[in-house]
């Protein structure tokens, strides 16, 4: 299915009363919408930040770090001159660290290019970087009003149950498939309360699994609790494995008591955020820790005790990490950008990723 003919939307949508639909689904988000800091006004920046922080992370873990964030980067402005590594520590614990660094460069673009103003057209909101279809259409609906379609998760979990759509929810082509029925859907003199009742909808009614069909606001409409489908839909098809990766994480410590941090690479996974060194297992056997970090890093070690294991869990990549301390009696030769002994009261000031704070909270604790 390359492209959704009319014949095709109007097979799906002819058992569905839409002027009813969206009176029922708008008046009961009205009515049941959670206080959430994103909803106390439509300005189209915070609505931006609240929906790149709740991509692929849960609204409650989301709302603090909303908070601080508005707090210390309240405009387009302030962000766009902020430094990276300060963006970067607000965001610490988030994870999918490269959705910051989009969104400051697309905010820096925004002051360059649009006078701080976040654009309400298509092709210029679409241009910025990391500002994908949902982001887009939740913008324009939500703060601008426009109506276009903000189709992520929620909103294709609660469309296939209404609608009876068995089209694997993972294929890109699935979702253009759910944009066009949103277009025809949508409320147009109402977009913004439309798209978040669905998004709402999903979040807290037509939930993943045990949906609450006997409280959904629009279960006349649903075609898959008529059928009793519910719970078999959306359909999602992966195949991807995941790769397993195995680290030795050395913590090591000079003779002031500071520890070696270093910066990693300024593209690719966790880009610009510090850690402790790593020893990839698969590539080096540990009992050449020594040698390893001789060559790497110009420094004669000792190896001490093991301080903690950690699995951290990627989309894509699972990390085993055994952290270790370390000594050396010597200093760099010659600290860089990207590597540096730091006291531990400094390593806190330091933007780390998750799989590494386990380990630096460990070394602030020993202070």
């Amino acid at each position: 299915m390359k492209h959704m003919t009319t014949n095709q939307i109007d097979q799906y949508l002819e058992k569905v009363d839409i002027p009813t639909f969206r009176d029922e689904l708008i008046s009961w988000f009205e009515s049941e919408m959670r206080d959430l800091p994103w909803r106390k006004n439509q300005d189209p920046y915070k609505v931006w930040v609240s929906e790149i922080m709740l991509q692929q992370t849960k609204v409650d873990t989301v709302i603090p770090y909303f908070n601080r964030f508005i707090d210390q980067f309240p405009t387009v402005h302030d962000l766009a001159e902020a430094e990276e590594q300060q963006v970067l520590k607000a965001w610490e614990g988030l994870g999918y660290y490269s959705r910051a660094r989009n969104l400051q460069n697309a905010v820096r673009e925004v002051v360059t290019s649009y006078e701080g103003k976040v654009p309400d057209d298509v092709e210029q909101l679409s241009s910025l970087k990391g500002v994908g279809p949902y982001t887009q259409g939740a913008i324009l609906s939500i703060a601008y009003g426009q109506p276009e379609p903000a189709v992520d998760g929620n909103v294709m979990r609660v469309l296939s149950r209404i609608l009876l759509i068995d089209e694997d929810i993972a294929k890109p082509k699935t979702r253009k498939i759910f944009e066009a029925l949103i277009r025809e859907l949508i409320d147009p003199t109402n977009p913004s309360y439309f798209n978040q009742g669905l998004m709402e909808l999903g979040a807290l009614v037509c939930t993943p699994k045990s949906p609450s069909c006997l409280l959904c606001p629009v279960q006349e409409h649903c075609e898959a609790y008529k059928h009793g489908r519910q719970a078999e839909l959306p359909i999602k098809i992966t195949k991807k494995k995941k790769t397993m990766k195995r680290y030795w994480t050395l913590v090591i410590e000079n003779a002031e008591g500071h520890v070696l941090i270093e910066k990693r690479p300024d593209s690719g996974l966790l880009a610009n955020l510090w850690q402790f060194p790593m020893m990839d297992l698969s590539e080096i056997d540990r009992e050449f820790t020594k040698q390893w970090v001789n060559q790497a890093y110009g420094l004669s070690i000792s190896i001490g005790d093991k301080l903690t294991n950690i699995t951290h869990v990627f989309s894509h990549l699972t990390w085993e990490l055994e952290a270790v301390s370390c000594k050396t009696v010597e200093k760099l030769p010659v600290e860089t950008d990207h590597l540096r002994f730091v006291s531990k009261e400094e390593i806190d000031e330091y933007p780390f990723p998750v799989s590494h704070q386990k380990v630096r909270q460990i070394i602030i604790d020993e202070k």
